[in-house]
């Protein structure tokens, strides 16, 4: 029997994890100068679990707690805050090219759609978990196709990925839990490169599953799990493996050129990062959903 393409990647996943402790990836270009944010007495941030950025350099942070929704000024002020009547336990949040508010709900089985303000424009899914074409199981994260379209990694329950049209009408849907090709074990996160290649974090399979956007399966890279996923201006991938407690770089065929942090609550350090961003300047903020925190990374 031909083996998968992810059977094959798992089977040498542990001697990729041991070259890349030999050769020892570069340190990336970052310090860290800490946790972003002002918050007013009584915000306190939850487990945080995303962060994304607007053209503006507003920073929204989605946590578990209350305000669930949070937008900063640049400096790390509140501006406005919304979600504590919708939102059941916060997951992925992205910003489409309108700068539209998309995030994912676990704990509602949902997708929702905000305008920037926080007007409610569009919400998938029944609030009841489930594998139809109209429900999810523990959605994940986001990514926008270069139609409009839609991609949603459904997630905990489910193991596939979901393709909608703008209005959220469905249009195709791939996968199942498995370890095989086409499977996946916690689709976590999803961003579309520079390639137009949709890559999926497969968390629990320790990989990123390379796909066209009609979901053909092109390539699995190995070595590392893959909680977030996020490109910076220049088109370069970024993972934060809430694993190892890093965040990595890696190339376009998705060798780990690069690596920070380590585990610990500490300045530099990681405690579950989960999802990540970069601001105007290409400065690093990642969501830690053990530490509570958006931690900011200042490109040296």
């Amino acid at each position: 029997m031909k083996p998968t393409l992810l059977a094959v990647a798992l089977i040498f996943n542990a001697l990729v994890l041991l070259a890349a402790q030999v050769e020892g990836a570069e340190p990336i270009a970052f310090t860290s100068v800490g946790a972003f944010g002002k918050f007013p007495e009584g915000v306190t941030l939850g487990p945080t679990s995303a962060v994304a950025v607007n053209r503006q350099g507003e920073v929204y942070i989605f946590h578990r707690g209350k305000q669930p929704i949070i937008v900063c000024d640049p400096a790390g002020n509140v501006l406005r805050s919304w979600g504590d009547d919708l939102i059941g336990s916060a997951h992925g949040l992205r910003l489409d090219r309108d700068e539209n508010v998309w995030v994912t709900d676990i704990g509602n089985h949902r997708v929702f759609k905000f305008d920037p303000q926080g007007k409610l424009l569009l919400a998938l899914g029944t609030g009841k978990p489930g594998d139809g074409p109209d429900q999810f199981n523990k959605p994940t994260d986001i990514a926008f196709g270069p139609q409009g379209e839609v991609f949603v990694t459904d997630g905990y329950g489910n193991g596939r990925v979901l393709k909608f049209s703008p209005s959220g009408a469905l249009l195709q849907t791939w996968g199942k839990l498995g370890r095989g090709d086409g499977e996946f074990r916690i689709p976590h996160s999803i961003v579309i490169d520079s390639h137009n290649r949709l890559l999926v974090g497969d968390r629990e399979n320790d990989c990123i599953q390379v796909y066209s956007t009609e979901g053909k399966l092109l390539a699995v890279w190995p070595g590392f799990a893959p909680y977030g996923l996020a490109l910076d201006a220049a088109g370069r991938l970024f993972v934060a493996d809430g694993r190892a407690q890093q965040v990595l770089e890696l190339d376009a065929n998705g060798k780990v050129v690069g690596r920070i942090g380590q585990s610990g609550k500490g300045l530099g350090e990681f405690t579950l990062p989960h999802m990540l961003t970069f601001d105007r300047q290409g400065n690093l903020l990642v969501a830690e959903v053990g530490n509570s925190r958006v931690q900011q990374w200042n490109r040296r």
